[in-house]
């Protein structure tokens, strides 16, 4: 079952299934790690363009309006196949190095404590002043 299923929906599925449509196209040869991530970059703009303008409260209710959703399923899509054929050519399992990173995130950033005062009762005391999970 293609695309329709629980069958190829797994990351090597997808990677293969991706490759084999490259192959049959004789891509393979623009498919150099530059040239993936820039796509890659640029498919995540694409995303980015659909949010650019709108308000937090817009932005949140992006997938209400059928066509917005479809256009953001698209970029998603675009962006997760770059990355997954990326990851690929580089032999770089995506989630084992996520796992990893949120190994070395809950180290990095452990969670903070609080202590009463502040809004409720409660004020967030922030002990290494950096809020990035990412990088």
């Amino acid at each position: 079952m293609r695309g329709g299923g629980p069958v190829g929906h797994d990351v090597a599925g997808l990677q293969r299934r991706l490759a084999e449509f490259a192959a049959a196209r004789d891509w393979q040869p623009y498919h150099t790690p530059k040239n993936l991530v820039a796509a890659l970059s640029v498919e995540a703009a694409e995303l980015l363009e659909i949010f650019q303008w709108l308000t937090p409260e817009q932005a949140e209710r992006v997938m209400d309006d059928p066509e917005t959703a479809h256009r953001v399923a698209d970029e998603v899509a675009d962006v997760l196949a770059y990355l997954l054929q990326f990851c690929q050519v580089l032999g770089v399992d995506p989630l084992a190095a996520l796992a990893a990173k949120i190994d070395r995130n809950e180290v990095r950033f452990p969670v903070r404590r609080r202590d009463g005062g502040g809004e409720g009762g409660v004020k967030d005391v922030d002990t290494d002043g950096d809020r990035h999970s990412s990088e």
